[in-house]
C-alpha cells in the first residue's frame, strides 16, 4: 500500500487508498497536545496535499473532540491509547481506543457543574457519536463535517 509522510517527525502516514492514519499514544502527560497536533497535521495534509476541503471550523472542532476524547482515555483508562483519523466522504472520522471496557455516559446538563462536560461537548459538535466495546477495551468514534461555510473561509481545493 502506498503511503505519503504527512510531516517530518510527526509519525503520520497517509494511505492513498483510504486517506487515513493511526497513532499509538503511550498514556503520558504530553498525549493530549500531541493528539491535537497530529489531528491538525492530518487535516492540513488532507487539504494541502490531497485537495480535501477542510473548513477552519472543522479543524477547530476536530482538535477539540480529539482533546476531549484523549483526555477521557487518560483519566479513566491509564495506559496506551490508539487514535485513528480517516476521511470518509465529507467528514473526518476520529476513533479513540483505550483498554477500559466501561462505556462513557454523558451526564445531564448542569450549568453549575465545574468540569466533566467533555463528553457533552463532543456529542454536541459531532455529527455522529458511537461508543462500543472491543474484545479488549472500548472504541469511541465521532464524525465531524469537513466543510462548513459559516466561517467564511474558502476551503475549495486548489486546481492542480
Amino acid at each position: 500500500m502506498d503511503s505519503v509522510s504527512a510531516g517530518e517527525g510527526d509519525g503520520l502516514a497517509f494511505h492513498e487508498q483510504a486517506l487515513q492514519t493511526a497513532v499509538a499514544l503511550d498514556g503520558g502527560s504530553a498525549d493530549i497536545g500531541r493528539a491535537r497536533h497530529l489531528a491538525a497535521a492530518f487535516l492540513t495534509e488532507a487539504q494541502a496535499g490531497h485537495g480535501v476541503p477542510v473548513s477552519q471550523r472543522a479543524m477547530d472542532l476536530t482538535q477539540l473532540a480529539v482533546s476531549e476524547l484523549v483526555t477521557n482515555s487518560r483519566k479513566y483508562a491509564p495506559g496506551p491509547v490508539l487514535m485513528d483519523l480517516r476521511i470518509a466522504d465529507d467528514k473526518v472520522e476520529v476513533a479513540v481506543w483505550d483498554a477500559n471496557p466501561v462505556l462513557p455516559v454523558a451526564r445531564a446538563a448542569d450549568a453549575g457543574r465545574v468540569g466533566q462536560h467533555g463528553l457533552e461537548i463532543v456529542m454536541a459538535v459531532a455529527q455522529s457519536f458511537e461508543a462500543r466495546r472491543e474484545p479488549v477495551g472500548k472504541r469511541i468514534t465521532v464524525r465531524i463535517d469537513l466543510f462548513d461555510d459559516s466561517d467564511g473561509t474558502d476551503t475549495s481545493p486548489t486546481p492542480r
